[in-house]
């Protein structure tokens, strides 16, 4: 078993990571929560692989068990989703000393953890992330959430898990497609902060070498967000891609993976950078060249103007200004806060 300790400002809990731990899940959670009754939260995807042997293994451990199910996908990251889960820890009489398992990917962790942040104003929650993208990123950290017309995560919290467990035989039931989607975040961490590891992505069976990879991933996502919990400084390195990514998410009306629009938004502003004189030529042809490897396409089928208008409201912005993540070098990551009249310009030079 591979183990993580996050000491965060606001709360301290570990990352277990191990082929095989959901037939452990109980005990590991047994040891971190206070109550006796689980709301598992999970969606239509993957209650059909991994409900009944979660919600088995609680019960079998002396918990009573009840589950909340919502459509899975992107469209579901919305406050009404939260309010029906809400409504499933009434109907079920939970109390503050209860807990919710988030059972899932990406979205299911952050509903989850938004739900679990606000209801009674704060109940315990575990993530056990399925997907790659929630394994190697969104699960750790407690950046909690969802969407809005007005763009992705807009209305959240940071509230910390009290325990996050990993199974990788879990990525054995992802399609190509959402696998890759994964490696869109995996690529992230190679170009923000450790060159050893994108070189290595560059060369190695990927799959064959998939947990050093996440655990690779999760010392720097741990090692970010116990210097910088709530993104005032550092943490915003994490967000390499993301501004022009989300931008393109919600043109494509989510109907376009994190990861790939992630991807996209490397490329697009790496190549802005080295224009620029701040990245290191042939940086962006690198980072293309990865994500080709990965599987993900990082071509951008809107037109500048229009990406950078969506992104006015992202989250790393203050006043009229714009916090952008760019790279130096492979491995090296800087911020740079500039006016979001001038994103546009900047994206086309």
């Amino acid at each position: 078993m591979k183990k993580l300790t996050v000491n965060a400002m606001s709360a301290t809990y570990d990352i277990l990571i191990e082929k095989g731990i959901l037939k452990d899940c109980a005990k590991y959670i047994g040891s971190v929560v206070r109550g006796k009754r689980a709301m598992i939260i999970t969606d239509t995807n993957v209650a059909p692989l991994y409900l009944d042997k979660v919600k088995d293994e609680l019960e079998n451990a002396g918990f009573e068990t009840y589950f909340h199910i919502f459509t899975a996908g992107e469209e579901s990251k919305h406050l009404g989703t939260v309010a029906e889960i809400y409504d499933s820890l009434s109907e079920n009489e939970f109390t503050r000393k209860d807990f919710i398992v988030a059972l899932g990917g990406g979205v299911c962790g952050d509903i989850s953890g938004f739900a679990a942040s606000t209801y009674m104003r704060g109940i315990d929650f575990v993530q056990i992330p399925t997907t790659l993208l929630s394994q190697v990123d969104s699960s750790v950290g407690g950046k909690t959430g969802v969407d809005t017309k007005y763009g992705k995560n807009l209305v959240g919290a940071f509230y910390q898990p009290k325990l996050v467990l990993i199974d990788p035989q879990t990525l054995s039931t992802l399609t190509d497609h959402y696998f890759a989607d994964g490696m869109g975040e995996v690529v992230k961490y190679g170009c923000i902060r450790n060159a050893e590891l994108f070189n290595m992505l560059e060369t190695i069976d990927i799959k064959e070498n998939i947990e050093d990879i996440i655990l690779e991933c999760l010392k720097i996502k741990r090692d970010v967000v116990v210097e910088d919990e709530k993104e005032s400084g550092v943490r915003m390195i994490l967000n390499f891609g993301h501004t022009a990514g989300h931008s393109i998410e919600k043109l494509a009306e989510f109907k376009k993976s994190h990861g790939e629009c992630v991807a996209k938004g490397m490329v697009m502003i790496t190549k802005a950078s080295e224009s620029l004189g701040i990245t290191e030529v042939g940086t962006a042809k690198r980072i293309e060249a990865l994500c080709s490897k990965c599987n993900l396409d990082t071509s951008c089928y809107y037109d500048i103007d229009t990406v950078a208008l969506h992104a006015r409201n992202d989250k790393k912005g203050s006043d009229n200004n714009l916090n952008i993540i760019l790279i130096d070098k492979i491995g090296n990551s800087v911020i740079q806060t500039i006016d979001k009249n001038d994103f546009a310009k900047y994206l086309s030079k």
